[in-house]
């Protein structure tokens, strides 16, 4: 690739990033309060649909991208898991709309839709490789993830009549009836990138054996850990990242429960909130291709370890909603950042490993974040308003010690100079 940005493959490949957000946006919202508010479920059991997708993922994702490594390619993969997220969404939404009785059978629905879901992202992030050259990873990163903050707007207002009664396609409660236009415009939006988008690599013929491919697993994660800065970073990652996702998950639930806020006031919220991440999520990614990705990513981290413990101790309402917007910007910028980074410090042969990895630590982090997030609201001493704080201030503990992790990482300039692939 030409040095700089393809703006065809660009415009694509944030298209993608905004067609999943409306899933990813509309099933946070609603389908966690059906859930949870609707249906009386525990917030425990809702955080476990995620440890659910977590250890499905855990045993079989690793695999598949070592072998789309060895392929060398990775839209067929895409393409797949894409297919099989819409179908388990949209059976998700169908359970909640139709047969709410059967809820369990929706939790089951939906960790498999989550698990698709994530499954995308070991195939969609090394794309990026064809849409940008390595210097201006960060920018074109940014611009992906300005889409999806776009999309998740668009879904947020979308979604509000459906919600709100406004508009009724099936007579069913409000929240259930934003789950399935939600999924339709996740497929529809995304077959531009599935149909057009063109990868540089050529197809491999390998010898698929799985057994042996499990028995490498091990391996190639050592050897990614081996790279500079690529272990490290992963660790880090693990740990701010488990605060972000898990407060993040829990954040409607934390505001009916700290303020009794009605669904229209959420989405207003987090319209806010979104409006802001799309500045910053272009802007982060330029700034870190000019100041390097370390510098960057830590500056992001200092504003998380004080946010979370203010979103915990405020109780005005209206410092609370201020707050949450300037939360906005640094939600535009984490995953601009990190992706853009990881890429960085990866050697191009490695890019779809990594990336499994990347996306495998988020999911691990799953397992600490609910369950530290679902115990505490359950089990502290008091009950309520209480525990729903301690729990975020809980979040920002992980932060702190995945900030701690980051300030070893190598510098801008360091990761670059190990682009070379280590088996040359």
């Amino acid at each position: 690739m030409k040095t700089g940005i393809n703006k065809k493959q660009l415009v694509l490949w944030s298209m993608y990033d905004f067609a999943n957000s409306f899933v990813f946006i509309t099933f946070f919202l609603y389908y966690s309060q059906w859930l949870v508010v609707d249906r009386g479920i525990s917030d425990f059991w809702f955080n476990m649909t995620f440890v659910g997708s977590s250890l499905l993922f855990l045993l079989t994702v690793p695999v598949a991208g070592s072998i789309a490594d060895k392929v060398g390619i990775s839209l067929p993969g895409l393409r797949v898991t894409t297919a099989l997220s819409v179908l388990f969404f949209l059976l998700t939404g169908i359970i909640s709309v139709f047969f709410p009785e059967h809820y369990v059978l929706s939790i089951i629905a939906f960790s498999l839709a989550t698990y698709f879901y994530l499954f995308c992202f070991t195939y969609y992030n090394p794309l990026l490789k064809d849409v940008a050259s390595p210097e201006k990873y960060g920018l074109a990163s940014g611009w992906g993830q300005f889409g999806n903050w776009l999309g998740e707007i668009l879904g947020l207002l979308v979604a509000l009549p459906f919600a709100s009664g406004a508009i009724k396609l099936f007579g069913a409660s409000g929240r259930a009836e934003t789950l399935i236009p939600a999924t339709f415009l996740f497929l529809i939006f995304s077959l531009p990138m599935l149909l057009f988008f063109k990868e540089s690599g050529k197809k491999a013929e390998i010898k698929l054996r799985i057994r042996s491919e499990y028995g490498e697993v091990v391996k190639s994660f050592l050897k990614l850990c081996a790279l500079p800065g690529v272990g490290m970073f992963l660790l880090a990652y693990f740990f701010f990242n488990d605060a972000i996702i898990t407060a993040s998950n829990n954040f409607p639930i934390y505001l009916d429960r700290l303020f009794g806020v009605g669904d229209s006031v959420k989405s207003m919220i987090l319209i806010g909130i979104l409006i802001v991440s799309v500045i910053g999520s272009p802007l982060s990614g330029w700034i870190a291709d000019k100041v390097g990705f370390k510098k960057t990513l830590l500056y992001i981290l200092v504003g998380f370890m004080f946010i979370f413990p203010l979103l915990a101790v405020i109780t005005n309402f209206n410092i609370f909603v201020i707050v949450c917007l300037v939360m906005g910007l640094w939600f535009g910028s984490i995953w601009t950042v990190t992706r853009a980074y990881l890429l960085s410090l990866t050697p191009p042969s490695m890019a779809n490993q990594t990336f499994t990895y990347y996306t495998l630590m988020e999911r691990l982090a799953t397992f600490i974040g609910p369950l530290s997030w679902g115990l505490i609201v359950l089990y502290l001493p008091k009950a309520g308003e209480f525990n729903y704080r301690m729990a975020a201030i809980a979040m920002a503990v992980f932060v702190i010690i995945g900030y701690l992790i980051a300030r070893k990482l190598s510098e801008q300039g360091e990761a670059n100079s190990y682009r070379s692939d280590p088996s040359t």
